[in-house]
């Protein structure tokens, strides 16, 4: 097949996380399996216009409040009944392919997660209304007119919510690191915090949560792993036994995961959680807040959710670390996900399956 995946990042993009971890995950798989595949995504700054990697194609034009413009344009230039599938891959903004692909490709929506709550925290206060409750409520409205995959159960009740009935849950993937890291856990009672130190990761609920665990576990440690806006004035204000290690390479990342007892999540809402399949797969156990995608993550992965409460998470924290310390789970396989060779075949089946059929003329390349 020759394939089209519209998302306004690539793995080059410095903003770049789990959705396009997942992107090229699937579209290298997809590719060494003989179909044509072309990502279209925002320039990068360094990087070419125009490049083949892992062997499949990556065209990047336009910014990240243009990229969905250029899309057109480049459609209408150059994609224009050279591709039998289109994959709108929607981060808070969808690129509404099923409006104007209309020359014979079908086109499917695949959706990591809603923004909702997040633009009270991302946004100034203006925007954030607007985009909560009239800009995004019109583009998944929109959205939903045509079929969509969703990567959790929690991002199709949400999209549901928005009016899109044909949506179709597809699996998450992780390949656990090889060799897998097996180090001694550490002697003293250890939790660890893997994301960026930004708002919606929501960092400071989780060292209060240790703050108060502290208290029926007076040698508790805390380890914040992770880059950000707010590194610098959460490493000022930190409380004893709290550790800023910042960004550290992925072996480091990993061995540090495996050391610790229990691993700790409170952001607002995720698309998955990839950071609870990481750890389960490193035999590291996760308590994360009860909120869309962590609880889809973290139930599959044997964790613990809880209220989104920094005194929730605290008392659950204070009651399950000890056993833990006793004896640690064993490592999960795949995290309680699934091969990524499992889900670029699924996904592949399900696009094929459910992706709707333009009422536009048919054309043919030149």
């Amino acid at each position: 097949m020759r394939i089209l995946v519209l998302n306004w990042r690539d793995l080059s993009h410095p903003a770049s996380g789990g959705a396009e971890v997942y992107t090229e995950q699937v579209l290298r798989r997809w590719a060494a399996a003989g179909h044509q595949v072309t990502l279209f995504a925002a320039a990068v700054t360094g990087h070419p216009a125009d490049e083949v990697r892992d062997g499949y194609r990556i065209i990047r034009a336009g910014s990240r409040f243009t990229v969905y413009r250029e899309a057109q344009r480049w459609w209408r230039r150059h994609g224009r009944g050279r591709f039998d599938l289109v994959v709108d891959e929607t981060n808070t903004v969808p690129f509404h392919a099923h409006e104007w692909v209309n020359d014979g490709a079908r086109t499917i929506a695949l959706v990591h997660q809603t923004c909702e709550e997040i633009w009270h925290i991302n946004a100034p206060p203006g925007l954030a209304h607007l985009g909560r409750h009239r800009l995004e409520p019109n583009w998944l409205r929109r959205l939903g007119r045509g079929p969509v995959l969703a990567v959790s159960e929690s991002t199709r009740q949400a999209l549901a919510r928005f009016g899109a009935h044909d949506v179709t849950v597809v699996p998450e993937g992780y390949e656990p690191p090889v060799p897998l890291p097996r180090p001694a856990k550490e002697h003293r009672p250890t939790a660890v915090f893997c994301g960026r130190m930004v708002n919606y990761k929501r960092p400071s609920d989780v060292i209060r949560a240790v703050e108060l665990a502290r208290g029926r576990i007076p040698d508790l440690r805390l380890w914040m792993l992770g880059g950000g806006p707010l590194l610098e004035s959460l490493t000022e204000a930190a409380p004893r036994g709290v550790e800023f290690l910042g960004r550290v390479s992925e072996a480091d990342k990993h061995d540090l995961m495996a050391r610790a007892h229990v691993h700790l999540a409170a952001s607002v809402r995720e698309g998955w959680g990839l950071v609870v399949t990481e750890a389960a797969a490193l035999g590291t156990p996760t308590i994360a807040y009860d909120v869309p995608g962590l609880r889809d993550s973290t139930r599959a992965a044997g964790g613990i959710v809880v209220p989104p409460r920094p005194e929730a998470m605290a008392d659950q924290l204070a009651t399950s670390l000890p056993g833990w310390r006793r004896q640690s789970p064993e490592p999960l396989p795949h995290g309680g996900a699934h091969s990524w060779d499992e889900v670029a075949a699924t996904l592949l089946t399900a696009a094929e399956k459910h992706a709707r059929v333009p009422r536009g003329p048919m054309r043919v390349a030149a």
